[in-house]
Formats: C-alpha cells, sequence, structure tokens
C-alpha cells in the first residue's frame, strides 16, 4: 500500500472541519441542572452538543448510540477488540472579560476563540475527523473503534459513569483533553470543602461586619472576580481607602463602592484550570487576605484568618501539612474554587486537590482533618478520582510515541499531569494532544482560542494513530 500523506488527508477536509468546529462550539453547553428534563438531564445545552455530535456521525455512516442522554458513541470497524477514543463536549463557564462573544467561534490571527475551543471541542472534531479520514480511506483494521462523548467531564463524571453501567470497556484508548507529546500519569482528583458553621445574631451592634463573601463557580478553576459587602458603621470611606491601597500593593484590578451604611468591595483575578493555581490569581483568596485584616466580630475573622494564614499564597498545602511530590507526577496542587461566607450561614471554601500518583489518599485526607478539626473547621469530602498511571513499555505508548515522533520528528517524551481526563476511566488509557509543547495552554481562561494550524496537524496524527492502533 502507498504510504498515506496524513497531514494532506486532513488538509483535503479542512475546510469541513473547520465548519462542524464552529457550529459545535456555538453551543453553549455549560452544566445546567436548575432546568434540567428527563431528555436533557444535565441541561439543554449540553443535550444539544451530544446531539450534534450523534446527528454529524449518523450522517457520515459511523454507528451511533445514545446512552442516557448524558453520554453517547460514534463507532467503526470490525473485531473482537475496542479502541477507545473519549472526547467530552461540555465547557466550562464562560467568565468574563472576552475580547468577543464567547460562543461565536470567531476565526482571527489563525486562531477560532470561544469557550470550549482546546477544552475539549476542537479536539474532539480532530480525532472525528481523524476517524472520519480512516473511514473514507478504507483502510482495513481489526479493531473497531469508539469514539466515546461525554457531557459532565468538567464537573461530575455522571456522563462516563452512567456510560460504562452499560457499555463496553475498551481494551485501549486515549482522550485528546490534554497536551502532546503523550500523559501517561495523572494525578488524583480530591474535590472537598473546609466549612465553618454559622451562628446566631452576634449583637455586636456597631462596627464593620462582614454581610456577604463570595467568589468562583467551579472548583477546577481559579476564581476571577470576588465580591463583598460589608456594613461599615461609618467607617465606608476608610475601607475603601485601605482597600484602594491594598490592590495597587499587589497589583490588581477592582472597586471599592459606598452605598448609605455599607462599602462594597469587589476584585478581580485571572482565571486559569485549578490543576495548577499559580497559572491564575485567585481574587477570593485575596480579597479574603484583605477582609482578614480588618477589626471585624470574631466569627468572620476567624474564617478570613484562616484562609490568610493557612491558604492564601500557598497553592502546595504545606502550611496545612499536606505537601507531597513525586518523580511520577510532581507536586500536589490546591485549588480553592469556590469560597462564601456569611454570618449566618458561615463559612466555606470549596478545593480542588490534584495529587501525586504515590500519594496516600487516606492518610492525607485524616492528616488535614486533624489539622483543619483543631482549629474549629470541618471537611466535607465531595469526590476522590484515584490517580491514573499507564507503564511506559506498553503496546498502546510504544505506538503513540512511534506515531508522534515519526509525524513530527521530535522526540515523544512521557509526561505527568495534574487535570483529569477521561483517560483515567480506562484501565489502559493515556491522554493525547492536542496541545503541542511550548503552545500557550488558555484551558479555562478568557479568550480560550484553538491554534487552526496546530488543530490540524493533530488531527492528522489522531489519524495515524487510529489506523496503526486498530490495523
Amino acid at each position: 500500500m502507498t504510504e498515506i500523506n496524513w497531514q494532506q488527508e486532513i488538509e483535503r477536509r479542512k475546510d469541513d472541519l473547520l465548519k462542524d468546529t464552529q457550529a459545535l462550539l456555538k453551543i453553549k453547553s455549560i452544566l445546567d441542572e436548575e432546568y434540567a428534563t428527563d431528555e436533557a438531564p444535565l441541561g439543554k445545552g449540553v443535550k444539544e452538543a451530544l446531539d450534534f455530535m450523534l446527528q454529524l456521525g449518523e450522517k457520515h455512516g459511523f454507528t451511533s448510540k445514545n446512552v442516557g442522554n448524558v453520554s453517547g458513541h460514534l463507532e467503526m470497524g470490525q473485531g473482537e477488540e475496542l479502541l477507545g477514543i473519549l472526547c467530552h463536549v461540555d465547557v466550562v463557564p464562560e467568565g468574563d472579560g472576552w475580547s468577543s462573544d464567547p460562543f461565536a467561534a470567531d476565526i482571527r490571527d489563525g486562531k477560532i476563540y470561544a469557550r470550549g475551543a482546546i477544552d475539549d471541542k476542537g479536539p474532539t472534531m480532530a480525532a472525528y475527523y481523524a476517524m472520519k479520514t480512516v473511514k473514507e480511506l478504507g483502510l482495513p483494521l481489526n479493531k473497531r473503534v469508539r469514539m466515546i462523548i461525554g457531557t459532565d467531564e468538567e464537573s461530575d463524571w455522571r456522563c462516563v459513569d452512567r456510560y460504562f453501567e452499560t457499555e463496553e470497556m475498551p481494551a485501549i484508548g486515549f482522550a485528546p483533553d490534554a497536551d502532546f507529546p503523550i500523559i501517561y500519569a495523572e494525578k488524583g482528583i480530591w474535590d472537598f470543602a473546609i466549612t465553618q458553621p454559622g451562628e446566631a445574631d452576634s449583637g455586636s451592634g456597631s462596627g464593620i461586619e462582614v454581610t456577604e463573601f463570595t467568589s468562583g463557580r467551579r472548583v477546577n478553576m481559579v476564581p476571577d472576580y470576588a465580591i463583598a459587602r460589608l456594613r461599615a458603621d461609618g467607617k465606608q470611606e476608610e475601607i475603601a481607602e485601605l482597600f484602594k491601597s491594598f490592590m495597587q500593593k499587589h497589583a490588581l484590578n477592582g472597586s471599592p463602592s459606598v452605598e448609605h451604611e455599607q462599602v462594597i468591595l469587589e476584585l478581580e483575578g485571572v482565571s486559569a484550570h485549578g490543576m495548577e493555581p499559580n497559572n491564575g490569581v485567585n481574587a477570593g483568596l485575596y480579597l479574603a487576605a484583605f477582609l482578614s485584616g480588618l477589626e471585624i466580630p470574631e466569627h468572620a475573622k476567624k474564617f478570613f484568618s484562616f484562609i490568610h494564614d493557612y491558604v492564601f499564597g500557598d497553592s502546595r498545602g504545606n502550611r496545612l501539612g499536606i505537601a507531597f511530590s513525586d518523580e511520577i507526577s510532581g507536586d500536589l496542587t490546591l485549588n480553592a474554587g469556590i469560597l462564601s461566607y456569611s454570618r449566618e450561614t458561615g463559612g466555606r471554601i470549596g478545593f480542588s486537590m490534584r495529587y501525586p500518583v504515590t500519594f496516600k489518599w487516606e492518610e492525607g485526607k485524616s492528616a488535614l482533618q486533624n489539622t483543619v478539626g483543631s482549629l474549629g473547621f470541618a471537611i466535607e469530602s465531595n469526590t476522590n478520582s484515584a490517580p491514573h498511571h499507564v507503564k511506559s513499555d506498553s503496546f498502546l505508548i510504544k505506538t503513540l510515541q512511534r506515531v508522534y515522533e515519526e509525524e513530527t520528528g521530535e522526540k515523544a517524551e512521557l509526561l505527568a499531569i495534574g487535570g483529569g481526563t477521561y483517560a483515567r476511566s480506562l484501565e489502559e488509557g493515556v491522554a493525547f494532544g492536542p496541545l503541542f509543547p511550548g503552545k500557550e495552554d488558555i484551558a479555562h481562561q478568557k479568550d480560550e482560542y484553538i491554534d487552526i494550524a496546530d488543530m490540524l496537524k493533530a488531527a492528522a496524527i489522531y489519524a495515524r494513530a487510529i489506523y496503526e492502533l486498530a490495523k
């Protein structure tokens, strides 16, 4: 058989690839349980994105299946073994500060700008066109190839949990939802909250009182906005000036405003993926640090001082006594993604902790409970996803290394990440692209984009990888 020029084959399909990518990106597929129905249990937008992919696959001759209206798949090929390509079409909330409509999918300067462009709709479409290319070339396969599509990856993974209740587990697979060359290890992900109980009216009657404090939308995002409302009892202007000085000291943007007896403090941060909090600026932690320095009632002082003393400026858990690192996957990281306080309801900090593959989670959890318990706080454990690690000498990794090196001419290093991809739902699955080494990672940030040339290059790599793994 004549050697296939995979890049050329993708270029032939470029116009359709871009058109379908833009169409998918225009769907506002954010989790919306408030308006859930039986037909759309996670919201209308994510169901619309799932239907879009299934209908596209049907149009191009793939076998499709909707699984519980929260997941589905597209399949081609013959054989007993199953190769999985695991993708998701849900996105995180758009956030603030975009240069263009986050769901317009504008193309400028060779990039498509939209929420979900790089995470994970653009890569999903690149992988889809890779499958389509292999199918249209009529290449012989001895495995079935199945794209599994989820709609709750950015939240609780109910889609993939529901999918594997009834559907076959692929023998091997990859998720186009992270970085090239190959991610063979993913940290564990523990989502939990540190909480402080509320209290009855303290009867303080005078002085400064924090009546409201909120920041953040998701635990896996660095909050880019925070707001606090204070009853200031004549000290409104003084607090406003202190806040201006604080913002200037830390090179932050925001605004204090005075309304009658209230002062309202708003602070801007920089959003980033929670797997590396240091890539963003956490507006909630900064505002909490400012509030900790005011003369506020003891209940509030305790909460904001805890944040300042144990969380602010420490994304590695050193002060909480849980810092850990290993050679395979690096540092433990801790993102405070959702923060809130009122005297009546108490304080709450929602965290996403990404821990190394050799970290003993039960021991770490116990140590953290002891630390926060001694300070008068409690832990609510939400979800824990164990670390994932595939042996470096496996058929899957060796094949992907060869494909990547021959298609790019670059060394296929093995990487570990703090993010969680659907690859961890397989016994032998890895994350494979689409972000090339040295390229900017703007997942979960404003002005998220995918570089079109890189998307086409990734699609060519995926097409060859599908063929080499399934032939």
